[in-house]
């Protein structure tokens, strides 16, 4: 089949048509065509207004002396008429037109006696001759495999992969919007790093050839960010990819885009409120309503979020009072969920014990507040409680979509606590949060970084709510996937 395409995009050269010429002016799409007249004309009317549109085709009827053509834009479909008494040096194109080519048409706007609306075509032309046969893909890609490796095709024959994609990338504009007019400046920050950090995450390797020197992707742009607000500025944000070394499942891939924001003088009370004020902005923006529906639970974001403490999780989940508890019961708890600690500590069991059965109490939006001050070296201790910090996380449908603390600002007990992660790393504990010291990040610290809120937002997982997806792999256009085999491996396998 692809020969034959081959062939008819020859045959046209032959005939002085380049198949795939420089630029064509489209000056309407085809939802405008269809919002303009479906309602202004009957069957058999004809209006005087001309249109050049474009898209590609999707089906194709031959029926004599009339054929129609239906074409695919961004924003629609319509199908195009072509009456070979009208227009007899076109219809002797048509010949050479497949499904899957990309055309354009220059003509009036009319309703078929049927009451189809068209554009009957006064003027034709080849933009791209497809090479692939879609066969019967028209109806949508079914086979999963192909689906995530060819996005492309999946968009081209399946209208709810082309909404998915399309509402993935407005939520995130909509973010950006957000941050702006709540007076954050956008910053960039390295991908390419010394020292990884920010996260409890194994990163990537790269090598840089003339430095001579390993260089990890960052794992979060967090103590770059950091460094930024020490340097005196006071609102900042990034809409940035992250890369981690780990598994891959239903909501984990090896690169996921984050949006990280800080805010001197603002702590972790003034990120709960923003993150709730920017996903409203998002939703009414995008969607028009605050409800949506996930994994078969109707979501409601109304202000304010249910908020919950990690040990009243424990409580309310399994009617433990953990300040009661022993050491060795809460050790024994654990133990019974096969857990294994990084340290024998009341504040790791509390949080591997959370983590098991508070953490899916959060089905319809939900902070959990106040962590173990095991839990994160890069958090403030607690007001009033030094064995907690000041840290949040928000929950839809027991899945994690953000991450916020009130920032550790003090020099001295950041550079402990690294120096704690580092001993950490070298007694072989597999995720650390970071190689080491990052002096230069401590530097900015001892500086002086005035108190900070800081906030993470999983725009992945974000979007995956808003949107009913059960895979992060239908929210990422290109999700991570081992490359395809050539057909000599196929064929060697089987």
């Amino acid at each position: 089949m692809r020969e034959e395409r081959i062939k008819k995009a020859n045959e046209l050269r032959e005939l002085g048509i380049n198949p795939y010429p420089n630029n064509f002016e489209v000056d309407t799409q085809l939802n405008e065509i269809h919002k303009k007249y479906n309602d202004k004309l009957e069957a058999g009317d004809h209006s005087e207004d001309i249109f050049q549109v474009a898209g590609r085709i999707v089906l194709h009827r031959d029926m004599g002396g009339l054929q129609f053509a239906t074409i695919q834009d961004e924003s629609g479909q319509l199908q195009i008429s072509f009456m070979k008494k009208k227009t007899p040096e076109i219809f002797k194109l048509l010949k050479y037109i497949d499904l899957g080519d990309i055309i354009g048409v220059k003509g009036e706007v009319f309703k078929t006696k049927k009451g189809e609306l068209s554009i009957l075509a006064q003027e034709f032309t080849m933009l791209c001759k497809s090479l692939t046969d879609l066969g019967d893909k028209f109806h949508g890609v079914k086979d999963i495999e192909i689906k995530y490796r060819n996005r492309s095709l999946d968009m081209v024959t399946n209208p709810e992969s082309r909404d998915i994609i399309k509402n993935r990338f407005l939520i995130t504009q909509k973010i950006r919007e957000f941050m702006i007019k709540e007076g954050y400046l956008e910053v960039e920050t390295p991908i390419t790093q010394v020292s990884y950090g920010g996260a409890a995450a194994d990163p990537f390797v790269t090598h840089h050839n003339d430095l001579d020197m390993d260089l990890f992707l960052r794992v979060s742009p967090e103590q770059s960010l950091k460094r930024v607000i020490a340097g005196g500025m006071n609102a900042v944000f990034e809409i940035n990819k992250n890369f981690r070394n780990e598994g891959i499942d239903r909501t984990h891939n090896p690169e996921f885009t984050m949006m990280e924001a800080y805010r001197a003088f603002k702590d972790y009370t003034y990120c709960m409120d923003m993150l709730e004020r920017m996903v409203e902005f998002v939703m009414l923006e995008v969607f028009g309503t605050l409800e949506c529906e996930f994994r078969g639970q109707k979501v409601n974001f109304q202000r304010p979020w249910k908020k919950l403490t990690v040990k009243d999780a424990l409580k309310e989940a399994k009617g433990w009072d953990v300040d009661s508890m022993s050491d060795e019961e809460l050790f024994a708890e654990v133990k019974k969920i096969g857990e294994d600690l990084p340290k024998q500590t009341r504040g790791y069991a509390i949080l591997a014990l959370f983590e098991e059965f508070g953490e899916p109490l959060g089905v319809q939006p939900t902070h959990f507040i106040d962590y173990p001050v095991e839990s994160t070296p890069l958090c403030k201790q607690h007001r009033d409680n030094p064995e907690l910090i000041e840290r949040f996380e928000s929950f839809v449908c027991g899945m994690e979509i953000s991450n916020a603390y009130t920032e550790l600002n003090d020099g001295e007990r950041q550079r402990e606590l690294f120096t704690t992660q580092a001993e950490f790393k070298e007694e072989g504990q597999e995720e650390t949060w970071g190689d080491g010291l990052d002096e230069e990040f401590l530097d900015a610290i001892d500086l002086g970084m005035p108190p900070t809120g800081g906030i993470g937002v999983g725009i992945d997982r974000l979007a995956m709510v808003l949107l009913n997806q059960e895979s992060i792999r239908d929210i990422i256009y290109f999700p991570t996937m081992k490359p395809k085999k050539k057909d000599s491996e196929a064929k060697a396998e089987e």
